[in-house]
């Protein structure tokens, strides 16, 4: 059996109150009816979701196995002896704004019954005005915040911004955030599913009754030192670097070679493709497809005659 092809995966459709339908736009095929979907999950290894191989000699693995099974010929050398593949990746469609939010430190989330999640996001579609929400605003204190709870004024003390298509942004754990209403949203995170809602805009859920908040949760976890940060432009090659992933924006010309395919030689990446087409081992992508490149490819990534810009997904220097 040979490993060095291309893996694609079945994406897990998420009903979330604040989605909507505008995935389909982006090659996926969401159940029939009018539920709204939040999310697409496209890589992940987790006890509640796996990722399933839809090609080639591994079809029907998940991911679980892929990582436990054939961690070196598919992933490379080197890597952690964790049980599960270290990231989430996801695709988000708020057609509301999601909840004020934050994701516990490393050094916290264990005393609170949480796992960290730091993350990023590519903003892959933003309608006109559309904005994020992100950090503090200067000045704000752990005890102005804690008052405008009580009074339910949060918002006007939360960081916030317009943002454009081709914007990136940094979240790690402990920062406040929400993605805006008309933002459609590839995430990179660390794999972990622990989020804590400060507030939520007095909105009902799917079941007609408010969502639970964690107040004395998310105080512990905010970083209050967090103040107005920026969106990374889309003009540079690489947009996020971290301990936990690299996120890169790559063009092609017409015809180019992208070799190597990975950042590190030897090493897996997961390549999102956002123009254009590109061929590798007979598999031809189009845009928005998602793929994984094994640590054994040899062979390099062509664009299409029209050229090809991709995402390009690696581990961070906790993997080195």
């Amino acid at each position: 059996m040979t490993l060095d092809q291309p893996l694609r995966f079945y994406p897990i459709f998420k009903e979330r109150v604040w989605g909507g339908r505008e995935l389909a736009r982006f090659g996926r095929k969401l159940p029939a009816g009018e539920m709204p979907i939040g999310e697409s999950w496209e890589i992940v290894d987790r006890p509640e979701a796996q990722s399933i191989v839809t090609t080639g000699p591994l079809t029907g693995k998940t991911l679980n196995e892929l990582w436990n099974f054939f961690r070196e010929p598919i992933f490379g050398c080197g890597l952690d002896k964790s049980p599960r593949f270290p990231l989430l990746i996801k695709l988000l469609d708020a057609r509301e704004r999601l909840s004020l939010q934050v994701h516990p430190p490393a050094q916290i989330a264990p005393a609170l019954g949480g796992e960290p999640k730091t993350e990023c996001w590519f903003l892959l579609d933003a309608e006109p005005n559309a904005q994020i929400y992100a950090g503090l605003k200067k000045g704000v204190t752990p005890e102005k915040f804690k008052a405008a709870i009580q009074q339910g004024q949060i918002e006007p003390l939360v960081h916030h911004f317009p943002v454009k298509s081709g914007d990136a942004l940094f979240i790690p754990s402990g920062r406040l955030h929400a993605i805006g209403a008309g933002n459609i949203i590839i995430e990179t995170q660390q794999n972990s599913d622990t989020t804590y809602r400060v507030f939520d805009w007095n909105r009902l859920g799917l079941d007609g009754k408010p969502r639970d908040l964690h107040i004395e949760e998310s105080l512990a976890s905010i970083d209050f030192n967090d103040f107005e940060p920026s969106p990374i432009s889309s003009g540079k090659r690489s947009l996020i670097e971290c301990h936990l992933f690299v996120l890169e924006r790559l063009t092609l010309h017409s015809e180019e070679f992208l070799n190597p395919i990975q950042r590190t030689p030897g090493r897996f990446s997961l390549l999102f493709l956002l123009q254009g087409s590109a061929s590798l081992k007979h598999e031809v992508f189009q845009p928005f497809d998602l793929f994984l490149v094994p640590a054994q490819a040899d062979t390099p990534l062509r664009a299409g005659a029209e050229g090809a810009v991709l995402l390009r997904i690696s581990l961070g220097s906790d993997n080195p």
